[in-house]
């Protein structure tokens, strides 16, 4: 079927009252990236370049958590933490970044320049600065509105979505949930190349006012990323559900031992082992399938297709 390309700016309860100028840059940037994706692989790049390609330009804007965007620790830092991966099962992960540029870029390296597949905090900085990555001062990525966002989930003493509506003081502490309130954030991106390869990358801020140290499922393998032979999966929604239901990795395992088809695999997963309103992923197959399910209310997400079938939406396809 040729090649295909999926990316994903978050899941959660996105509300349909989302005011025009948080949604409208949101969309331009899925469009800005989708065609960087596409072009990238009608010129030919393989599939690994291209997810890491996009998901670095996903870092780059300011609009989701990951990178630039990355929302806030309760300490007022970020932790970012990404994760890639390709069809032959080779892997690099990273959490706990406060300079980096690109976490992408850096989860690429460990899987191609160390022995092992995941490195954290001191160890993962000072790895970056060894490899001569990009980094700056830990206040570039501490955005007035995300001091903002962190504020208000303290005031309201929860963790938080990242897009969750400012709201007044008094209803802040009177919304206070045990469990936090929308454990969401991350950006994604899954590509099958002409020649076949698939890839997956993903990277995260976290949660806005999440513990200092806490690690999510965009770093997992089988949780929010997860590649083999067969398909390529990003996972996003609230972290600590997708780690507990294996979710990537649920989807190829359908594949590859129940003989489902791709959408079959995604769907399944997402609406009979996840709970509601907690995940949403975008995946592709080594055939060019792809398909982007969700159980919450809405996932920012587009999609391209050799034969020329597009798509970009935020809600449920009507």
């Amino acid at each position: 079927m040729g090649w295909a390309i999926a990316l994903h700016g978050g899941a959660g309860d996105i509300p349909l009252t989302l005011p025009p100028e948080r949604r409208e840059p949101r969309e331009a940037a899925l469009r800005r990236c989708l065609e960087i994706g596409v072009a990238a692989l009608k010129a030919g790049q393989p599939s690994l370049d291209v997810v890491e390609l996009v998901v670095r330009e996903l870092e780059n804007c300011p609009h989701f958590n990951a990178g630039k965007g990355s929302v806030l620790a309760s300490n007022g830092t970020v932790e970012m933490e990404a994760c890639i991966m390709d069809g032959t099962k080779k892997c690099g992960a990273v959490s706990g970044l406060t300079t980096v540029v690109n976490p992408i870029s850096l989860a690429r390296l460990v899987m191609e320049k160390t022995p092992h597949i995941y490195l954290a905090f001191d160890g993962a900085e000072a790895f970056a600065r060894e490899q001569g990555v990009e980094t700056v001062d830990r206040s570039h990525f501490v955005t007035l509105e995300n001091v903002e966002r962190l504020t208000q989930a303290k005031e309201a003493n929860r963790v938080q979505i990242d897009y969750t509506q400012p709201m007044p003081k008094e209803l802040a502490k009177q919304t206070i949930v045990v469990d936090g309130d929308s454990k969401v954030g991350t950006v994604g991106c899954v590509a099958v190349d002409k020649n076949g390869n698939i890839a997956t990358a993903t990277s995260t801020g976290g949660l806005v006012n999440k513990m200092v140290g806490r690690i999510g499922d965009t770093p997992i393998i089988g949780a929010g990323t997860y590649a083999n032979s067969l398909c390529a999966v990003s996972a996003t929604g609230k972290g600590e559900s997708i780690i507990r239901n294996t979710v990537a990795r649920d989807v190829a395992a359908l594949m590859e031992y129940k003989g489902l088809s791709l959408k079959e695999a995604a769907a399944y997963v997402v609406e009979e082992c996840a709970p509601e309103g907690t995940t949403g992923l975008v995946a592709v197959s080594a055939k060019g399938e792809v398909t982007m399910p969700f159980n919450t209310t809405g996932m920012f997400r587009a999609c391209a297709t050799e034969d020329g079938y597009t798509e970009i939406g935020i809600w449920p396809s009507v």
